[in-house]
């Protein structure tokens, strides 16, 4: 493995994650519009379906908002690498801005002066893992501002518990018709400050139509706030909530709730 064949998997992961919706994503978004029974609602989603063909059948990215390049690394132990793994992502996502194309997203925090590649401090944002094996797994997660902005995290008390739910509905209700839903909701429980945002985002990358009974009842009471497809009422306000937990401080409760909009882009590409 090879400096360039690091750079041209990320470049096809995300080419890939910007034209074409992982399947889980498109069934679920599927059976919301089947199931719609508010015409307007039923009315965006069918646009929205038809957006994900035009994409995938053009070949160029589902939404203007190309977002944020975040890379979850899974590096193999007995993998030896002799070259700058961190470089080559950045180098690949530079290439994908111009190839694809990508909208420039990246600015510094206070100028705002654009770095025009999606490259910068500390961003693409990469997470490495260290995993058995001597496999190379890259999976990249496009993250848009609309729905990161509308994101919360809350340092609770170990007694609240039971207001779990209520805090990922307050954040859900308070985003409003802002992060283009019907959304997708992760959650991260426990853990640190920054870990359970971490948590949180990395639970987006789970199959969506797989849940289990306290992440449904999560997504029954999200459902029942009636926001709907693009803020204008409906059923379908989330299309799916995904806990991720950890074990954390005695003292503390961290929990992090990340929404992502309707269009939750996902690739990943194996190395060996």
């Amino acid at each position: 493995m090879e400096y360039n064949d690091v750079v041209d998997a990320v470049v096809s992961a995300l080419r890939k994650a910007h034209t074409e919706l992982p399947g889980d994503v498109v069934t679920a978004i599927k059976k919301a519009c089947e199931s719609e029974d508010n015409e307007i609602a039923r009315r965006n989603l069918e646009a929205i379906l038809k957006n994900i063909d035009a994409a995938k059948k053009l070949g160029v990215p589902m939404c203007q908002d190309t977002g944020i390049p975040v890379f979850f690394v899974s590096l193999g132990k007995e993998l030896c690498l002799d070259f700058d793994l961190k470089g080559a992502i950045a180098e690949g996502v530079r290439r994908a801005t111009v190839e694809i194309p990508l909208r420039p997203n990246a600015v510094h925090p206070i100028t705002r002066e654009n770095s025009g590649d999606n490259t910068g401090m500390h961003i693409p944002q990469i997470n490495i893992d260290l995993v058995d094996g001597d496999e190379l797994r890259i999976v990249v997660m496009p993250k848009g501002a609309g729905s990161e902005n509308v994101s919360a995290l809350k340092m609770m008390l170990p007694t609240e518990v039971d207001r779990i739910k209520d805090f990922v509905v307050e954040t859900v209700k308070k985003a409003g018709g802002k992060p283009c839903p019907p959304v997708f909701v992760g959650v991260g429980v426990g853990g640190t400050f920054d870990g359970a945002a971490k948590l949180a985002k990395k639970a987006l990358l789970r199959n969506v139509l797989e849940m289990n009974d306290f992440e449904l009842e999560i997504l029954e009471a999200v459902n029942e706030l009636g926001i709907g497809a693009m803020g204008l009422g409906g059923r379908n306000t989330a299309l799916a909530v995904l806990v991720e937990m950890a074990h954390c401080h005695t003292a503390s409760l961290p929990v992090a709730v990340n929404i992502q909009c309707w269009a939750n882009r996902r690739a990943e590409v194996v190395l060996r």
